[in-house]
């Protein structure tokens, strides 16, 4: 009795594991539908939508963008990723109002952007700064049109940009006499005067070397989460890898032009991020793949 009992448990075991098996995967499939009604519910603050963008070569149309869509929620910070070429930066011209697409739209808190907004700040590849304007007037530069503030009012969010972005001492600079990191840091602050909902960063730390790009990506990432800053979403464009994995929740992968989103990653990974982890490693390899 107690041999046939054994081998019809041994019979069953494998039909419970195929079951159990199962019940796990109908909870993971029921647990990712709640996470993805959750977010349905929640209002997106940037809303990409079926986006398409062309231009003209002389009578031939060249297709830039194909069908993009994406989300950006509060609290997230979203790279935007692809093959050179994809259309990342067209994408986020769009976003921030410089550019229109060919069709679709892109929305701010369900408002269509059809101009640049004061809630969205943009930190561009290269520094834009004016040679002949001080770092402290470089700043004040890019509140000139908010009528709203005093002159005293813009200086005074002008050096609390400069010093959160560790430029005190440096406000009477001119940029010639600045360093590439130091020049970046200007645009940067010139963002966070701002005081932005939205940052946008078009491949910020690529013109840097490795060294003060890594410094630096640390000191803005800890502005960013800030819970005094009032930037509630960033999305930035990049091609490096480990970058995008160090500082991103999602990751948007588009394909080579003409652009359309190949896949969506979230990565859940706790922070501060250990880039020599095996988790890290395995997320740098995944994304390799998908831009492979």
């Amino acid at each position: 009795m107690i041999f046939h009992t054994q081998r019809a448990t041994r019979s069953l075991q494998p039909r419970f594991a195929r079951l159990n098996a199962s019940i796990a995967n109908q909870n993971l499939a029921a647990s990712k539908d709640s996470n993805d009604k959750l977010m349905t519910s929640i209002q997106a603050i940037i809303s990409v939508e079926h986006v398409n963008l062309d231009y003209r070569k002389e009578n031939e149309k060249l297709p830039v963008l194909t069908d993009v869509s994406m989300q950006a929620f509060k609290d997230e910070f979203i790279a935007v990723t692809g093959p050179s070429g994809c259309g990342k930066s067209s994408l986020i011209r769009i976003i921030a109002g410089l550019n229109k697409p060919t069709t679709g739209v892109v929305k701010f808190r369900d408002q269509p952007i059809t101009k640049p907004r004061s809630e969205i700040a943009m930190i561009f590849q290269n520094f834009v700064l004016l040679p002949w304007r001080t770092a402290l007037e470089n700043v004040v530069f890019g509140l000139s049109s908010n009528h709203e503030l005093t002159e005293d009012q813009k200086k005074e969010k002008a050096l609390k940009a400069l010093e959160e972005t560790n430029l005190k001492g440096f406000e009477n600079v001119f940029p010639g006499e600045l360093s590439g990191g130091m020049k970046q840091r200007v645009g940067i602050a010139r963002a966070l005067a701002l005081e932005p909902e939205v940052l946008l960063m078009d491949e910020p730390f690529s013109s840097l070397d490795d060294l003060t790009a890594e410094h630096l990506r640390q000191e803005i990432y800890s502005t960013l989460i800030n819970p005094s800053s009032p930037i509630q979403s960033v999305i930035m464009i990049s091609h490096n890898v480990e970058e995008i994995v160090e500082l991103s929740d999602k990751v948007v992968v588009l394909s080579a032009r003409p652009g359309h989103v190949v896949d969506t990653l979230r990565i859940d990974m706790p922070r501060p991020r250990n880039k020599k982890s095996e988790e890290f490693f395995a997320w740098v390899d995944r994304l390799y793949s998908l831009l492979a």
